[in-house]
């Protein structure tokens, strides 16, 4: 599948989550286009986190039974399936994400299939552009083999991207084992490398209730609109431009965009709809998107940050990709699930990368060095620490090899190491990146606070979600391969056509 020549993006008001009239914007915008779902259809709605405490995060089902509805409103008749399908994050099971958030009985009400991309069989796609990170990558069959790809992403801001609409989404293409490879200083390449995979033949964006500030913990900004496309950098770049963003700041886009995949001068683009660009920029007026460094973002807090460069200078001092951004997404977590989250939190101090200075930490005050790359060397507590860089080379990582760790995993694994470094001044968590929902359950630990993962509220639809996915990749890795190899789009195309960018 190669972009679309003529880019095109459509804005619409749309002040309700009534699936019936977005059926109707839906509808009239894949008319617009020019599109008819055809083979197997599949729509990725963003589902990385859901449930009450990210009731902001996600593509609401609402939105997805109106698109869902004017995808069969098109079909002509060459709809062979349609199917919903997503890997969700923060270690959490999918089947847990689909559930919570009323997708399970959206799919069930609606007839449509499900997927459940990290228990699908993981296909190999080769890679032969330049400046790629690897020379392939690992996606799930259902979107190997997608005929007609839809892509519902939620308008949201990213702490670690500036924002995350359509090109941003991609994440959620790949299981946990491959998602967290290159998730670090190169991840907006990484994200960039993704779109060989395929390419969504037609995009609508949940933009009724946008989400500022943050990715899983948004603040909520009703924006009143849906906006449609056929081009995932046109689109991407007028999402931009409406919250006052200049696309070509944003690196995963200007990276697309550069490797042929579209445009970002808005002169390129044919822009339609019942709210001009001038008018959704002036409902998305002062939007707060992502990208505040870490020791800005806990300033005033009982925790004190500090940030060296990443292992690799020359790409970037700072690592936006990894664990900063993932550490500002715990602590909005545990503050939406505990509200005395910052009262009970002791004083303590992070660090990141390859820091040169001083920590002021106090006698008592722990120190916690997060990520494979951080180094330091220096007094804490009286006491003279080195802390040596463990990062490996991507080059020495296999994809092939990836393994996932569950969250019960990685909870004996964080309380064990608080253990072993309890009389301690300082303590070190190893990863590349260090996740999420590791940074969620260290700060839990260290603080006394309340556990989202085994709180009386969803322990049970945990547990029961988490079982059911341990046994059907159990099952079906008994049954077949977990990988495959197949060529871009898995139907024995060459590697996806990709305009060639003008010379510089």
């Amino acid at each position: 599948m190669r972009p679309a020549e003529h880019p095109k993006v459509i804005i619409r008001h749309c002040d309700t989550y009534d699936p019936e009239r977005i059926r109707k914007i839906i509808r009239e915008g894949m008319e617009e286009l020019d599109l008819r779902p055809h083979g197997r259809t599949l729509l990725k709605p963003n589902l990385v986190a859901t449930g009450p405490l990210f009731q902001h995060a996600y593509t609401r089902p609402e939105f997805t039974e109106g698109v869902l509805a004017a995808l069969r409103d098109r079909d002509s008749g060459k709809m062979q399936e349609l199917a919903v399908g997503e890997r969700c994050g923060i270690t959490v099971p999918s089947r847990m994400a689909f559930e919570a958030s009323g997708y399970d009985e959206l799919i069930g009400r609606v007839g449509v299939k499900r997927y459940l991309f990290e228990e699908e069989p993981q296909l190999e796609i080769p890679l032969s552009h330049p400046g790629r990170l690897r020379d392939y990558l690992f996606t799930p069959e259902p979107v190997a083999k997608a005929d007609f790809f839809v892509n519902c992403p939620k308008f949201k801001a990213h702490p670690w991207t500036t924002v995350t609409f359509s090109i941003k989404a991609y994440i959620g293409i790949q299981d946990d084992r491959h998602r967290l490879i290159d998730h670090d200083h190169r991840l907006d390449e990484k994200i960039a490398d993704l779109q060989y995979i395929i390419q969504p033949e037609f995009i609508a964006i949940d933009a009724i209730v946008a989400g500022e500030g943050r990715m899983l913990t948004p603040v909520p900004r009703d924006l009143n609109l849906i906006i449609m496309g056929n081009n995932q950098v046109a689109f991407d770049a007028v999402c931009c431009n409406i919250i006052g963003v200049d696309p070509d700041t944003v690196p995963h886009i200007k990276l697309t965009s550069d490797r042929g995949f579209g445009p970002t001068d808005l002169s390129k683009i044919s822009i339609s709809g019942d709210v001009s660009l001038e008018e959704a920029k002036t409902r998305a007026a002062g939007f707060k998107v992502g990208l505040v460094r870490v020791e800005k973002y806990f300033e005033g807090t009982k925790i004190t940050a500090y940030a060296g460069p990443p292992p690799e200078k020359e790409h970037t001092d700072y690592c936006w990709g990894g664990c900063p951004g993932a550490i500002e997404e715990a602590i909005e977590i545990l503050r939406v699930f505990d509200a005395t989250c910052d009262d009970r939190m002791p004083r303590m101090h992070v660090v990141f990368g390859a820091y040169d200075g001083p920590i002021d930490a106090a006698p008592g005050e722990k120190v916690i060095f997060i990520g494979d790359c951080a180094t330091f060397e220096g007094e804490i507590d009286g006491k003279l620490v080195q802390i040596r860089s463990k990062y490996q080379d991507r080059s020495t990582k296999d994809p092939h090899h990836a393994k996932h760790e569950d969250i019960y995993v990685k909870m004996a694994k964080v309380m064990k190491r608080i253990r072993d470094a309890k009389d301690d001044a300082h303590i070190r968590f190893e990863g590349c990146p260090v996740s999420v929902a590791e940074q969620v359950l260290f700060l839990v630990h260290l603080g006394s606070l309340k556990n989202p993962y085994v709180s009386a509220d969803n322990a049970m639809q945990f547990t029961k979600n988490y079982l059911m996915w341990r046994s059907a990749t159990t099952v079906k890795r008994l049954s077949g391969t977990p990988y495959q190899k197949a060529g871009p789009c898995a139907r024995g195309e060459a590697q996806p056509e990709v305009p060639t960018p003008a010379a510089e």
